[in-house]
């Protein structure tokens, strides 16, 4: 049986899987992605379970321990730390954590590659390669995912605290012929005063 799995169509959120991020735990830079299944995708679930459980029986062999940590959660039952409901965006979907050493390969559906770190932003939709691997360290054990690669399918709406512009913040309307002309307009090339 592989650990090796590719998902259907899944949803990012927490991403930082083209850019780098500190991982505050460990203090190691990592790339990673909080990873948004839908339920209805019996597909993908059965694929990753079937991936952590191989990867449980390389690292234990007949003597997986009890207690093991499951990858994938629940988004409709699942709360934050604080005892608060997980976002809208998490109803009716599973969700795990994805990370990576080295920065994975990213394409488009038309296989053009991705490196721009906003290329894929949180809330864009995708698919992912992984490899299921089992840990077993300092009493923790269980399963997590390692990235490969990423293909993005379409981009969606954005997922967090969206940076608003400053024509937003100070209430300013802007046209598409304003946002293209210079300060002095095109016939006049002195400096308002």
């Amino acid at each position: 049986m592989s650990t090796k799995v590719v998902t259907g169509t899944v949803r990012f959120t927490y991403f930082s899987a083209l850019s780098a991020r500190k991982n505050e735990m460990n203090g190691k830079e990592e790339f990673s992605s909080q990873v948004l299944v839908p339920k209805s995708d019996t597909e993908t679930v059965k694929a990753l379970k079937a991936a952590a459980k191989a990867a449980l029986d390389a690292k234990f062999g007949d003597k997986i321990p009890k207690n093991i940590r499951n990858p994938l959660r629940d988004g409709d039952t699942e709360t934050k730390s604080d005892g608060s409901p997980l976002g809208e965006e998490y109803a009716g979907h599973f969700f795990f954590n994805a990370k990576a050493q080295k920065k994975p390969g990213a394409v488009d559906a038309n296989g053009n590659d991705l490196i721009g770190k906003d290329d894929i932003v949180s809330g864009d939709f995708g698919r992912l390669s992984l490899n299921a691997y089992a840990y077993d360290q300092a009493g923790n054990r269980g399963v997590s995912f390692g990235i490969n690669h990423i293909m993005l399918e379409k981009k969606g709406t954005p997922l967090g605290i969206a940076k608003s512009s400053a024509a937003d913040d100070f209430g300013i309307k802007v046209s598409a012929k304003s946002a293209a002309q210079d300060f002095g307009g095109d016939d006049d090339d002195s400096w308002p005063g």
